[in-house]
């Protein structure tokens, strides 16, 4: 009698631990939710007061909102911040607001000049269509796929990324720059493929991403930033960086961008070749943190004033929603634990003193201590849209993995 006495209070216990822990994060994940709503309704509240649509995208030096036009490649991340808080809450109040700076950007769907429109559609009206089932969205979203596939050269096999002839990219001598970044806008593709039944979009995809597997990445699996091509003969004519710190460095938001790439086109192909990228650069990220118990990587993993190099929350962001993502791929249950237990640690930092704003501050953006461009002095440890974006996506697939 004593033994079962003994076993069914160590079961107690047990159960009562796990009702513990699932209750902590819980709480987690609503405190979290309650923190995002306080800010982007701070942000709506400046807006709508202003009788304006305005799209917030970051903070300037002298601390005011940095508010864009809707060509700017971060136009979509705002709308789609409301998107999220109207999925993350069910609060009926969020859908006209979403609408509204989504439909905003409707003439996006026509620009042809650059290829950050898989972004700006992608984040906005896609997102309205996945979470309001709004089929008015889906001309859009394939009227979107045409002018990014205008970008295609066929005998490099890529989207080229920036125009080669104006601006600060026209003075590097590129002829077709091809930048990780742009593995982030096949997701624009692969839907509307699906929506439309028209394979070229999803044919395009595929091979981007293939060429970018054979030409952007290292021996050790870090990618490089940018890879120019000749758009005649497909030939590799340089391998750089813009935004990281050298031209042989590993640029943060880079891995990323290509973890995240990677993980999403195993999405929509189900191509093993694609799986295996996704861990090999998840290898590369989760052994280079900075130490072991802290995953908010630095702008650069090679910057060369680390421990004192800026941090970059937009970087960390990315990685945790795509983590959750690639550990539902995992068949491996240490691997796929692993994935989990490494996005929640970023996930716990970010929404920790050191990189989550307080209510009514940041000017109602959610995390702190992002950067944007290092190189070019621009954006350095301030807020960015898009790393409220993917916070709130992968707090988002934290909460559905968790069953809250």
């Amino acid at each position: 009698m004593k033994t079962v006495l003994t076993t069914l209070g160590i079961s107690l216990l047990v159960l009562a631990g796990c009702a513990g822990q699932k209750q902590a994060e819980s709480n987690f994940i609503q405190e979290n939710i309650d923190n995002a709503v306080a800010q982007e309704t701070i942000q709506t509240d400046i807006i709508e007061k202003s009788g304006k649509i305005l799209n917030p995208r970051t903070i300037d030096k002298d601390g005011n909102i940095v508010y864009v036009p809707i060509d700017d490649w971060c136009s979509g991340f705002f709308p789609g911040n409301i998107w999220h808080m109207y999925e993350l809450t069910g609060d009926q109040k969020w859908l006209p607001l979403a609408e509204k700076y989504t439909e905003d950007l409707d003439s996006v769907q026509y620009l042809t000049w650059h290829h950050d429109v898989g972004f700006m559609i992608g984040s906005s009206y896609l997102n309205g269509y996945r979470f309001a089932g709004k089929e008015e969205y889906k001309p859009v979203i394939i009227q979107t796929a045409k002018s990014l596939s205008t970008r295609f050269r066929p005998a490099a096999g890529v989207l080229q990324s920036w125009d080669a002839d104006k601006g600060w990219q026209a003075e590097r001598g590129w002829k077709c720059p091809v930048i990780i970044d742009n593995m982030m806008n096949l997701e624009l593709l692969f839907e509307a493929s699906k929506l439309s039944g028209d394979s070229t979009f999803y044919n395009i995809a595929r091979k981007h991403a293939d060429t970018t597997m054979a030409n952007h990445f290292r021996e050790d699996n870090s990618c490089y930033h940018v890879v120019d091509y000749d758009p005649e003969t497909g030939e590799v004519r340089k391998r750089q960086t813009a935004q990281g710190y050298a031209d042989e460095s590993a640029w943060a938001r880079g891995q990323a961008w290509a973890l995240y790439g990677y993980t999403m086109c195993y999405r929509f192909t189900k191509n093993p070749v694609y799986l295996e990228a996704a861990h090999k650069i998840a290898r590369f990220i989760m052994e280079n943190r900075p130490s072991g118990n802290d995953y908010i990587p630095y702008w650069d993993y090679d910057a060369p004033d680390i421990p004192n190099a800026p941090r970059d929350a937009s970087a960390a962001a990315v990685t945790a929603s795509a983590l959750l993502e690639l550990y539902a791929y995992t068949e491996d249950q240490s691997l796929s634990d692993a994935y989990i237990e490494y996005a929640e640690n970023i996930l716990k930092q970010l929404s920790s003193p050191d990189y989550l704003a307080k209510e009514n501050e940041n000017k109602g953006f959610i995390l702190m201590h992002s950067v944007g461009s290092f190189p070019h002095d621009s954006e350095v440890n301030v807020p960015l849209n898009y790393a409220d974006y993917y916070y709130l996506e992968a707090m988002k697939r934290y909460k559905d993995l968790k069953k809250f």
